[in-house]
């Protein structure tokens, strides 16, 4: 595992994301969220400026728990609108060569067939440049116009996941062999019919009897995100995924959560070591301490949206927080009875940190810039050492870095932060060697993954589809 740092940009097709009402700001490119101009400015200044890659959240559904309506969130563009991520992907790797770019989609609302041709689709489109995050959905709202209802509760959901998993690595990893494909004009054969077998997946969730709709990417599996926090969302990560996004305000909380999520990896039969570890962060850099702290206080603060902020909260947990003093500090059994809401999240504020209160205002008033990750203002020197610290506590492999100002933001962690952190020798440019999203994350040579995890047994159940990644 390499020692340098990778940086994320964390983004969602949407106007307010980690920037909530922070769109009003004139300087603000938030409303260029589904743009094509916009990504594609994006992606030549994220992968000249330095960043590995950019992460895109996304939730399909109305965040419409707060007050029981939709309203607060409409007026700060929170959720919807909201873009497809999907093509905005596809664009930014057409005019990109090393950024490496990762999506979410939930195994609540897309069947696996239809995942593993989309993800196969971009892999083969980028030059093995995909990344999956992995997420189950905690909104009730996306299953009703997605038209399945209710959501399962939290650990069912997890079941299920573990199921979709088995399916998709199905398709990807064993059912085409490496040389299926062998274009052979004078026996006039494109694939080899011996050479590709039925996925045969008959679960209870999930039916593939036929074969996979693709042949094998560069990665034939894209790199494998995953976010949970619940002991249910550990377990599933210790398992599969290859990267695990953390966020929390402290640098010794995410240190916990780092400890857990290695354990989980040792408890699945892998290394401690093959998962990276990313802390959502927000770095507001300007030349000077005074200047960037003026430009938070009158660029961010200023115009930071606390109903906003708490309308998004209330649909991640769960729980109206209209509905609750504002005062009244809040507690994690409110989150239970049923409600399948992000149990990690209710943690972080209530479980996790005991010296804290934490009241619907004040969480209000924390998350409306950032998402609930750390807010680190100041020079390019003070904020590469906050970083030195947070990656020295807490033990992380580095950053999601928030977007909360879009066009602004991210233009001066480019412009002052990444060049301070490459002087430190903190980041640098990836040998061009790794040519493949995986091989840049892992720092190890090979776009496949390996035993034991679980898609490379499913490769290993048919030795002609193995490759030499």
């Amino acid at each position: 595992m390499s020692d340098r740092l990778r940086l994320f940009a964390l983004k969602q097709a949407t106007p307010g994301h980690t920037g909530i009402g922070l769109w009003r700001n004139p300087r603000s490119q938030a409303h260029r969220y589904g743009d094509l101009d916009y990504a594609i400015e994006l992606a030549r200044q994220l992968e000249d400026g330095g960043f590995d890659g950019v992460f895109f959240a996304d939730a399909p559904g109305v965040l419409d728990v707060y007050q029981g309506r939709v309203d607060p969130a409409l007026r700060d563009g929170l959720g919807t609108p909201a873009a497809d991520p999907i093509p905005i992907v596809a664009a930014m790797a057409a005019v990109t060569t090393r950024l490496d770019l990762a999506v979410t989609m939930s195994t609540s609302y897309v069947q696996p067939y239809a995942l593993a041709r989309t993800m196969g689709t971009l892999d083969r489109l980028s030059g093995g440049r995909i990344g999956w995050n992995i997420v189950t959905s905690a909104l009730d709202s996306g299953a009703r116009n997605l038209g399945l209802g209710a959501l399962p509760a939290h650990d069912v959901r997890y079941d299920i996941a573990e199921e979709f998993m088995e399916a998709v690595y199905g398709v990807w990893e064993s059912s085409w062999d490496e040389d299926a494909v062998v274009r052979d004009t004078h026996s006039g054969v494109y694939v080899d019919p011996a050479r590709v077998r039925p996925v045969a997946h008959a679960g209870r969730a999930f039916r593939i009897p036929d074969v996979g709709p693709v042949e094998p990417s560069p990665q034939r599996t894209p790199v494998l995100f995953q976010a949970g926090s619940s002991e249910r969302g550990l377990r599933f990560a210790g398992r599969h995924a290859e990267g695990v996004f953390l966020s929390a305000h402290d640098p010794a909380l995410v240190a916990r959560q780092v400890q857990r999520g290695r354990k989980a990896l040792t408890e699945a039969g892998r290394s401690p070591t093959d998962a990276v570890f990313l802390a959502n962060a927000t770095f507001v850099v300007a030349p000077t301490d005074a200047e960037a702290a003026r430009t938070y206080r009158e660029e961010y603060l200023a115009y930071a949206s606390h109903e906003g902020a708490l309308a998004r909260y209330s649909a991640l947990l769960g729980i109206d927080l209209s509905q609750l003093d504002p005062d009244e500090p809040l507690k994690a059994e409110a989150a239970n009875g049923g409600v399948p809401a992000i149990q990690g999240i209710v943690d972080v504020f209530t479980r996790l940190d005991p010296e804290c209160v934490w009241t619907p205002r004040a969480i209000g008033e924390f998350v409306a810039i950032g998402g609930g990750g750390p807010v680190i203002v100041g020079s390019p020197g003070t904020v590469a050492d906050r970083i030195e610290e947070w990656t020295h506590l807490a033990g992380v492999d580095g950053f999601n870095v928030a977007d909360p100002l879009p066009g602004v933001t991210l233009t001066a962690v480019c412009a002052h932060l990444i060049p301070e952190l490459r002087r430190r020798g903190l980041v640098s440019t990836p040998d061009p060697g790794f040519g493949t999203f995986r091989e840049r994350l892992s720092g190890r040579r090979g776009a496949r993954l390996r035993a034991p995890h679980p898609a490379a047994v499913a490769r290993g159940a048919h030795p002609m589809a193995s490759s030499s990644g």
